[in-house]
Parts: structure tokens; C-alpha cells; sequence
């Protein structure tokens, strides 16, 4: 863990929430309950980061997409090179003979990185694009 100096503090929540949340949490061979709150409130955090933008974020963005669309992977080729100072690298992978699955990794500001997926939006043949987001906690 980065910084050592830990605080222990005191949550008071209701019994059946705690009871749900451990059956979940724990159900994936966790052990620790008080990492599952630390994950929680970078979770947390990364969301708000997110929604301000007034911070740098890691936000990995997926999209499936035909490649057979005309011009299709120009325009992502294109709008990748417009944003190119936040992309940190993409990968490419065929799932069949006509659709592809992409995931490019990114790095900024939240309105940074929007700006990008909005123009990857915009072009036809995308069947569908998430985005998940982290960032430096």
C-alpha cells in the first residue's frame, strides 16, 4: 500500500445491507472487509473525477464495430490521431469475419477523454462502445 499511515474508523449501516453486501463481495474469494471499502471509495472517487474533470482519469474505452462499413476504420483511425495526447495505446482483435473489437486505453481529463467518445460516437458502424473508468488513488 502506498501510504502506511492508516486510520481505523467507524461505519454504521444497516444489518441487511451489510449482510447482501458481504454475501456479494465475499462470494468472489475475497477476504477483506476493509479493502472492499477502500475499492469502494476509489470507485467512488474515479466516478466524481469523471463527472468534474478536474483531475487526470484512466478510462479504457471499448468498442465493437463492421468493419466492412465504408471508410469505418479511417474514421476511427482518424478521430484516435485527433485525441492522440491522451490515447495511450489501443488493441485490436477480430471476434469474426465481420466485426472487430477495440479497447484503447486513455489518459486526461475527463472532458478530454468525453470529447473523444463523443466523436467516436458519431461514426457509423460502431455496434457498441463502453467505457470504464480509474484513476491514480
Amino acid at each position: 500500500m502506498p501510504n502506511d499511515n492508516l486510520i481505523r474508523f467507524s461505519v454504521t449501516v444497516p444489518e441487511d445491507l451489510l449482510n447482501e453486501f458481504e454475501s456479494e463481495y465475499f462470494s468472489e474469494n475475497r477476504e477483506n472487509r476493509s479493502e472492499a471499502i477502500r475499492n469502494l471509495m476509489r470507485c467512488y472517487i474515479s466516478n466524481e473525477r469523471w463527472k468534474t474533470g478536474n483531475k487526470k482519469i484512466f478510462a479504457t474505452v471499448t468498442i465493437v464495430y463492421d468493419h466492412h462499413i465504408p471508410e469505418l476504420t479511417g474514421k476511427l483511425t482518424e478521430a484516435q490521431h485527433d485525441c492522440g495526447k491522451i490515447i495511450l495505446c489501443s488493441t485490436h482483435v477480430h471476434i469474426n469475419h465481420e466485426t472487430c473489437l477495440e479497447c484503447i486505453i486513455t489518459k486526461g481529463f475527463s472532458r478530454e477523454i468525453q470529447k473523444f467518445i463523443a466523436a467516436l460516437k458519431s461514426i457509423r458502424g460502431i455496434k457498441s462502445l463502453n467505457v470504464n473508468v480509474s484513476s491514480e488513488i
